[in-house]
């Protein structure tokens, strides 16, 4: 009765939400086993799909892979968006480093299986971080250089200010275990998490002088 129940939920699904449901299922895959640890039948499973439904919308487990770190990606830029030399310098810090801070406790496997891509020397995202994450870091550096004209901010390189960024947020992703091992914790709960968003934040805005 159960397996009829679920294949019947199965049925009612539109293409967006099975094509959904493997990207999240092939995520937490990737993230725990890497692309080449990594089987199709382990992917259906953990989506609740046949393995047929896999390879319906998708020509193979490489091919889930790309649409899983495209997504990811679009997700990371959709929520971080643009700054703008107009921008109140110490808020829109602020708010990148918490919107880094949330993607990293809300999807960690997301940041894992893009730090394991980098790892491997970024095979499926090269041309991405060369081109499109390049483009926007230096859209963003050209703001940095107009508030440290401005003496709004410290006048440090600010491609080194996001690489400082990226890595003091995404390790609670990608060494989570670690950090609630140290915390005496099973999981980072609501009160770390909000310790962790404020401490980070104090740490970089003071080290920007920002005001």
């Amino acid at each position: 009765m159960a397996k009829r129940v679920v294949r019947s939920s199965v049925k009612r699904l539109s293409t967006v939400e099975k094509k959904a449901r493997i990207l999240k299922a092939a995520e937490k895959v990737f993230a725990q086993q890497g692309l080449k640890g990594s089987r199709l039948f382990e992917i259906a499973n953990e989506a609740g799909l046949p393995k047929a439904n896999l390879l319906y919308y998708f020509q193979s487990k490489d091919d889930i892979y790309r649409a899983v770190c495209r997504d990811i990606l679009e997700t990371w830029l959709e929520a971080l968006g643009e700054i703008s030399a107009e921008d109140n310098p110490k808020k829109a810090i602020e708010s990148y480093i918490k919107s880094k801070m949330d993607l990293s406790f809300s999807r960690p496997n997301a940041s894992k299986v893009f730090a394991l891509e980098i790892i491997s020397g970024a095979p499926v995202i090269g041309d991405y971080l060369e081109k499109d994450l390049k483009s926007w870091v230096d859209r963003q550096a050209s703001v940095f250089k107009v508030w440290q004209s401005r003496g709004e901010m410290v006048s440090i390189s600010p491609q080194h200010v996001f690489f400082m960024i990226w890595a003091v947020t995404q390790t609670y992703a990608d060494f989570n275990k670690q950090i609630t091992a140290v915390l005496g914790v099973k999981e980072i709960g609501a009160v770390d998490h909000v310790i962790a968003v404020e401490t980070v934040t104090e740490i970089i805005i003071t080290g920007l002088r920002m005001k």
